[in-house]
């Protein structure tokens, strides 16, 4: 089969310096653009990074400082990339927790236009998650061995979650979490604030620095005013916003955390 496109689909992959968004850099981009007519078009570049690739990071994808050495940085081929992109959706695996952030900081780096929020983001990765259920039953049936009987019932289904915590409490205990590029995010504890803090963000900026609470009010989720709403810190604190500008966060948390500084202002 092939896909439906209306227009151009950029399937793209990129190798890291390491996976601090704010701070590495791409050593390698690879790009699939499917056509609406069939044809596909292949692009790639090993880029320079200007930094050290970390070690841990050559073990991965295996590639060396000395092997991108001479090749050209990010910012000598941005232009290019750009056009390339243009007029095309994104998709790729974990893209939109990684692959579109690094991008992103890469392109503002240099200086050239890339404005994501008008292109559609197709993760195969959520697809997956989606399509291999993770529902209440096959949890039960894979931790606990147990068929859900009585699904959808107040009583039958509070009781299976029960069951399946427990389990999962048991079963990973102490174990570190690591996302899909093996970055550690955290350890499971049998600790509430640990498992919240695991399972239940809701992101407004790429890097996670700002995320929507239960109220679906935008507030920091780090530092001193951590939990805090972002309108009334840059309210009884203004310098807090010169800070973050000056220091060394994401270009896309910056650009967020001015937009939403600018409507506050408006209203």
């Amino acid at each position: 089969m092939k896909l439906n496109l209306r227009i151009p689909l950029c399937l793209f992959d990129l190798e890291t310096t390491g996976t601090t968004i704010s701070q590495d850099r791409i050593v390698e981009i690879a790009v699939i653009k499917v056509m609406p007519g069939g044809e596909v078009i292949e692009k790639s570049n090993r880029v320079n990074p200007t930094i050290p690739i970390l070690a841990e990071s050559t073990a991965i994808h295996g590639i060396t400082n000395e092997d991108v050495k001479d090749k050209p940085t990010f910012k000598e081929i941005a232009k290019d990339y750009a056009k390339f992109f243009e007029g095309a959706d994104l998709a790729g695996f974990n893209i939109l927790k990684f692959d579109v952030p690094i991008l992103v900081e890469e392109f503002l780096r240099a200086d050239v236009e890339f404005d994501y929020s008008r292109k559609r983001l197709i993760d195969a990765q959520r697809i997956y998650h989606l399509m291999e259920k993770r529902n209440l039953a096959a949890a039960l049936r894979f931790y606990c061995n147990k068929d859900l009987t009585n699904a959808h019932s107040a009583a039958a289904d509070t009781q299976a979650t029960l069951d399946v915590l427990l389990a999962q409490v048991a079963r990973y205990e102490n174990q570190p979490v690591t996302d899909g590029l093996g970055k550690p995010i955290g350890v499971i504890r049998n600790d509430m604030d640990v498992l919240h803090q695991l399972t239940a963000t809701d992101m407004v900026d790429l890097a996670g620095r700002m995320i929507r609470n239960e109220k679906k009010e935008i507030i920091f989720n780090f530092g001193k005013h951590k939990g805090k709403t972002v309108t009334q810190v840059l309210k009884d604190e203004p310098s807090f916003y010169d800070w973050m500008m000056n220091a060394d966060f994401a270009l896309d948390t910056k650009r967020r955390l001015t937009e939403i500084k600018l409507s506050t202002l408006k209203r």
